[in-house]
């Protein structure tokens, strides 16, 4: 699985811009608020779930999204989700439970993982995913996610959370 310095190696391969702030371990959202203060742009939780079907997605939101687990699977289209679980988190995407990134994408090159992206952080300036593990922050503009998404040959479904539905993507500013 790719590394951390794989991942900044990789960025800097794609012209990705990049920043990434140290600091403890932050497992949840809501844990670290004074080390996300301290970071500019658009802070994120990830989800990785698994549909009744055995599809295999990851929603990336900006972390004070509400999601409606019960409702969402009528907007992506899939079958009724859950969370999956660690053991097939670490296989799918190469992250342990609490280090979920939408950078972790890059250990996906079969795309078995669908990626859904809030319209909220589609639309922000700046996102911060941890760098693989939840040791870190890295800051990427939104034109450098949009290069790593489409280095990976991924096209995010974007959903607007509070309306719940999925809409096009906005353009890259």
């Amino acid at each position: 699985m790719t590394s951390r310095a794989d991942l900044f190696a990789f960025f800097d391969a794609h012209g990705i811009d990049h920043r990434t702030t140290d600091h403890p371990a932050v497992f949840r959202v809501g844990e670290g608020e004074e080390v996300k203060a301290a970071i500019p742009g658009a802070h994120t939780k990830n989800l990785f779930l698994k549909d009744a079907k055995g599809q295999l997605w990851l929603i990336s939101a900006a972390d004070r999204t509400q999601i409606d687990l019960k409702r969402l699977h009528t907007v992506i289209g899939s079958a009724r989700l859950s969370f999956g679980k660690e053991e097939l988190l670490i296989e799918a995407l190469g992250v342990r439970a609490g280090s979920v990134t939408a950078f972790a994408l890059i250990n996906d090159p079969d795309q078995r993982v669908r990626f859904v992206l809030d319209r909220t952080l589609a639309e922000a300036d700046l996102v911060n995913f941890h760098p693989l593990e939840n040791t870190g922050t890295t800051t990427v503009s939104q034109a450098g996610f949009r290069r790593f998404l489409a280095a990976l040959g991924r096209e995010p479904m974007v959903v607007d959370f509070a309306a719940m539905r999925v809409m096009e993507a906005p353009p890259v500013r």
